[in-house]
């Protein structure tokens, strides 16, 4: 029981020296440090991905600020991802864990992985091609199967829209199949308006071509004259009228809404009807005849 009870002395003066607590006390401090530096780097490395950005605007090569915002986002994104890498590795090498031999290894087990790691690495090269090719940028609204709102980051493995909403889908990009954008292209709107079947159709038509040259000049947003096309539909109490303008991108749906309004609001002024559903009731009055009985 001697050697026991000298072991344990020996433990207890090793855990109440100044020894070990100086030591763990640096290697703490040591820790923070690189903590510290690695928080730092990355907002200073920000900074500079950003004033890099604003530099190139100046300069004789433009590039799309839809691209600009894509390539900013995946460059922070590599620097976070970088940096917290290396301060991994540093963070172990001063607890005493010997990090060359756990790359090895990783990268024996990443290798052995790697074979089925198909949807991964297919994640990846379609990430590439994305943003090589300029699918779609950083602010597009986009379709993606049933998924549809805004991109809100673009990475190699993944990609983030939002739905109007609030609803943040994350879809892999190997799953990608086919994209539909629409902020690359002018958009086009599509407003009907009814007239009544009692209406003069020739008549709505000079109001509607009127008001339609006057709303370039009040909304920028519409890149040319809106164009009445005709008759769209004949239904069962109206005459159905179209009306579609060509639109900044992603500004249909609010011109077409204005279009709606200034319709209904001119057509009033020139006492035009827009029909509203009726219902006609016939009443038949027929005398019958009331046998009583007898007492």
């Amino acid at each position: 029981m001697d050697w026991l009870q000298r072991e344990f002395e020996d433990f207890y003066e090793y855990i109440t020296g100044p020894e070990l607590w100086v030591n763990i006390g640096q290697k703490m401090l040591t820790i923070l440090l690189i903590l510290f530096l690695s928080v730092l780097v990355i907002r200073v490395g920000k900074k500079v991905i950003q004033n890099m950005f604003n530099r190139r605007k100046r300069g004789p090569f433009q590039i799309t600020a839809r691209r600009e915002n894509t390539l900013i986002k995946l460059l922070e994104n590599t620097l976070t991802y970088a940096v917290y890498f290396g301060a991994a590795i540093m963070v172990l090498q001063n607890v005493g864990i010997d990090v060359s031999a756990m790359l090895a290894g990783a990268g024996i087990a990443g290798l052995a992985i790697g074979f089925g790691a198909q949807n991964l690495v297919k994640d990846v090269i379609t990430g590439f091609f994305i943003i090589f090719e300029d699918q779609f940028s950083v602010g597009d609204y986009i379709l993606i199967s049933d998924k549809e709102g805004f991109v809100e980051e673009i990475g190699l493995r993944t990609t983030k829209i939002k739905h109007w909403t609030g609803k943040l889908f994350i879809i892999p990009n190997g799953s990608i199949d086919e994209v539909t954008n629409y902020s690359i292209h002018n958009s086009i709107a599509v407003v009907d308006i009814s007239i009544a079947y009692e209406g003069d159709i020739a008549r709505a038509e000079e109001v509607i071509e009127e008001l339609l040259k006057e709303l370039p000049a009040h909304h920028a947003e519409i890149t040319g004259v809106p164009e009445l096309l005709g008759v769209q539909n004949l239904g069962s109490s109206d005459v159905v009228l179209r009306v579609i303008a060509e639109t900044e991108p992603m500004m249909h749906w609010y011109i077409a809404r204005i279009i709606r309004k200034e319709l209904k609001n001119r057509l009033d002024e020139r006492g035009i009807e827009i029909p509203f559903p009726r219902l006609v009731m016939y009443s038949r009055n027929e005398e019958e005849d009331i046998e009583i009985p007898e007492r």
